[in-house]
């Protein structure tokens, strides 16, 4: 033992606690309830600043940073990070004060899309609209930095290890587990904070339209405790699922997503020495080829598609995707196999399998 934590790198890493803030709600149960009874959690967005044929959305219910976080240091906080913060916070409630126990061996991994669009446009306005350029709000530079959200999540909790932020679009939530587990298998944390986090705005909503996208947004954030599964058991904690392995492949043309997507799969069993009929539970991103190479695969497993009640929550959605995996675990079978996929459209297939 070092610092009262297992060294041995090479056991199980197992998912032992997590949080969710997402359009059905506040927390793991609010978002477990909504997957289950299938709730569509759009809403009509009432903003002229948005385009009328996306004024559709999956919003978290009644959020700001204000109402959630409370008036200190919340002031200049932009929407992405209060929700990081927030979710975050829940998790670390969650597992009580032994979490932070060491908070130089405890890491954060978080993923975001752009950072926040709002903070980065919003300041720019401001510089071409001003009398001088640099008549601008300096506590508002942070925001349009894309770690911000890690880092004020980090300062706030006082997680002290490793801060590293991630970013893919719809393979974002793998990439940060991804990484998450080098960081643990390279000894560099005893246990790591890791997920998510995306926004809605109409400044996203904006940039969406134009760039051709018509579909629902969504936004929100879901962040696991990632740790070795003797640490679990000595904090009281009930391992939820063992992460078997992630994997990725690039693609460079529309035709390869559907190859990409296999050769992740095929390759994540092979390394499990598991056939495709054990794979029990699998959440996809969505993307019509993925779903189709997939349905080649597997045979006949539990589908959970996330998109079309929550909206494209982009980088979050990877996140979304794996807590919606282990809210299936929880009738599961003690061993079944869950698999993860998702498809960046500029390129990245990926995949991660979860035994629950």
């Amino acid at each position: 033992m070092v610092n009262g934590f297992a060294y041995d790198r090479s056991g199980d890493l197992v998912i032992s606690a997590w949080a969710a803030l997402s359009p059905f709600g506040v927390g793991a149960d609010a978002f477990a309830d909504g997957l289950r009874f299938g709730s569509v959690a759009l809403t009509e967005i009432e903003d002229e600043q948005v385009p009328a044929d996306v004024r559709t959305a999956g919003v978290i219910p009644d959020f700001s940073p204000r109402t959630s976080l409370g008036r200190r240091g919340t002031r200049s906080m932009d929407r992405v990070t209060a929700i990081a913060v927030k979710t975050v916070g829940m998790v670390v409630e969650q597992c009580g004060p032994g979490l932070m126990a060491a908070p130089d061996r405890v890491g954060l991994t978080l993923g975001t899309g752009s950072g926040s669009v709002q903070s980065v446009i919003d300041f720019s306005r401001d510089s071409l609209t001003g009398d001088r350029p640099y008549d601008v709000d300096p506590a508002r530079f942070p925001n349009t930095v894309m770690n911000k959200a890690a880092a004020e999540s980090a300062i706030w909790h006082h997680v002290r290890g490793p801060n590293t932020t991630i970013a893919g679009e719809n393979a974002t939530g793998l990439l940060s587990l991804s990484y998450a587990a080098r960081l643990f298998r390279s000894g560099r944390c005893d246990r790591v904070l890791v997920g998510s986090v995306e926004e809605y705005t109409p400044q996203r909503a904006w940039l969406s339209w134009h760039a051709g996208f018509r579909a629902p947004l969504g936004e929100g954030a879901a962040v696991f405790v990632l740790e070795h599964r003797d640490d679990a058991a000595d904090s009281g904690r009930t391992a939820q699922a063992t992460l078997v392995c992630t994997r990725f492949h690039a693609f460079h043309e529309p035709a390869g997503c559907g190859p990409a997507v296999t050769q992740c799969v095929q390759n994540a069993l092979r390394q499990a020495e598991a056939r495709p009929e054990d794979v029990a539970i699998v959440a996809p991103s969505g993307n019509d080829d993925e779903l189709a190479a997939l349905q080649d695969i597997l045979h006949d497993p539990q589908w959970l598609h996330c998109r079309p009640l929550l909206g494209d929550t982009s980088a979050a959605s990877a996140s979304f995707q794996l807590a919606a995996a282990l809210v299936a675990g929880r009738t599961a079978a003690k061993g079944t196999l869950a698999l993860i996929t998702s498809v960046d459209p500029s390129g990245t297939a990926g995949c991660a399998l979860l035994r629950l």
